[in-house]
């Protein structure tokens, strides 16, 4: 049910004219009403919305978790062109600067959200997603509050259809065990900084939040696996659960003391061929600004599909 209850942070739809098209944007505070609204746009472009559908199954799983001070609420968003479902976005993540994450909508729905961001009274001081709805959509919430934007990352999504063998290095691939949770948790932890310094840039790529706890979980259900050589763990490959028929790989890791070995290239093809076996698409992300990865994958098979941005708006 839609209603127009606003106070600082919230109102739950609006429709705003934008030249000769009317937008309806609609905010959702719960996954499950979201994913019944916007499920046939998942559904239909199932790799350019993987982020959007997972981390939302996973909330719709396990409940939202609770926003601490100074967080914005949760949300998540469809944009309609009368009967069409065009767009769709949420806020969600848990960590500073809190982005709005877009999917690809057209350029003047990207501007009526940034309006709506506005009126809504929501400090926004970053936007993720499509390109180039998020290019689009930061430069109007900047022009709106005189500040700039800046890219942080600018993103490849590549998927793969069949597995190209890289060179055998040294070791195996096995599914991580109970007792590795400590060196995965801690491996999450270092992604995100080494990633950007892989990448030469001085912001860090955004990590994943994981507590012990869930860390465990996905250890059991089987979405991690390591490179182990002589009985020493030297690599880390994870991948996030299937959504809409779509299996994202990621976070993949090695430690810089284990690097040019080739165990992230094996790891990341034996694990994406099994994936491909059980039935579903497989694809991950690379930061465009890192020829590491990027050459990396291409050569075991992965091609770009789309292209998204980090960008900050400050």
């Amino acid at each position: 049910m839609r209603d127009a209850v606003e106070n600082q942070f919230w109102s739950r739809n609006t429709t705003v004219n934008v030249g000769p098209v009317t937008y309806d944007l609609e905010f959702f505070d719960d996954p499950v009403p979201f994913l019944a609204a916007a499920g046939g746009l998942l559904a239909a472009n199932p790799v350019e919305s993987t982020v959007v559908a997972t981390v939302t199954a996973r909330f719709a799983d396990e409940g939202v978790p609770d926003r601490v001070d100074g967080q914005p609420p949760s949300w998540w968003l469809v944009v309609r062109d009368g009967d069409r479902t065009v767009g769709a976005a949420m806020r969600t993540a848990p960590f500073v600067p809190f982005p709005v994450y877009l999917l690809a909508m057209p350029d003047d729905a990207a501007v009526t959200l940034a309006h709506r961001l506005h009126t809504r009274g929501e400090v926004v001081h970053a936007v993720h997603g499509a390109v180039p709805a998020v290019d689009v959509c930061a430069a109007e919430l900047a022009r709106l509050t005189g500040k700039t934007v800046r890219a942080t990352e600018r993103m490849r999504l590549q998927t793969v259809a069949a597995i190209v063998d890289p060179p055998l290095p040294r070791g195996e691939l096995r599914a991580a065990r109970a007792g590795d949770v400590d060196l995965v948790l801690a491996w999450f932890d270092a992604f995100g900084a080494d990633a950007a310094e892989q990448a030469g840039s001085e912001d860090p790529h955004p990590a994943p939040i994981e507590t012990e706890a869930r860390t465990r979980q996905r250890i059991e259900n089987g979405e991690i696996y390591v490179w182990e050589v002589d009985g020493r763990t030297v690599h880390m490959t994870a991948f996030n659960p299937e959504s809409f028929g779509v299996v994202r790989v990621g976070p993949v890791y090695t430690p810089k003391e284990e690097r040019g070995h080739g165990y992230a290239a094996a790891a990341v093809a034996e694990v994406s061929r099994t994936l491909l076996a059980s039935g579903v698409e497989v694809c991950l992300f690379t930061d465009q600004a890192n020829p590491t990865s990027n050459g990396l994958y291409e050569r075991i098979g992965y091609a770009p599909v789309a292209e998204t941005a980090n960008l900050l708006v400050l």
